[in-house]
């Protein structure tokens, strides 16, 4: 008898587990944004600086994970263009960071000051990426 108890508990306790692992939610994958910025012509390395100086550091401040910052290997993307990814928990979330980025007063700052002999970005594009469920980057 005491057998069939033990038994019996392990069984409720397995689906119980079961029940609870299936009324929780997943998480939610991170949401990724690609952005490529294209400078004029000479500006690349003042770009460059200023994301390294600053940007980096104030996006992670508003929520926003710096995944990766490239330039193209070939000429002439190489010689004006930045491409980086960032991961937001979330599009709203990214919405809310941009937004709070951009009001923040070093940003805005550190953006006036790197802006003093001209403009140093053309364009800036940006998508946003959800994973795949086959991606091993989720």
């Amino acid at each position: 008898m005491k057998k069939i108890l033990m038994v019996a508990a392990g069984v409720c306790g397995l689906f119980g587990l079961g029940y609870v692992a299936g009324v929780s939610a997943a998480p939610k994958p991170h949401i990724y944004e690609l952005r490529t910025y294209t400078t004029p012509d000479g500006k690349l390395e003042d770009l460059k600086a200023r994301f390294k100086n600053h940007t980096l550091r104030i996006f992670e401040k508003h929520g926003m994970k710096n995944v990766i910052y490239t330039v193209p290997t070939d000429a002439p993307a190489s010689q004006n263009t930045l491409i980086y990814l960032l991961q937001h928990d979330s599009k709203e979330a990214a919405i809310k960071n941009w937004d709070a980025f951009r009001n923040d007063p070093e940003w805005v700052k550190a953006r006036a000051e790197s802006e003093k002999n001209g403009k140093i970005v053309d364009k800036a594009v940006g998508v946003y990426l959800e994973p795949v469920d086959f991606s091993p980057m989720k």
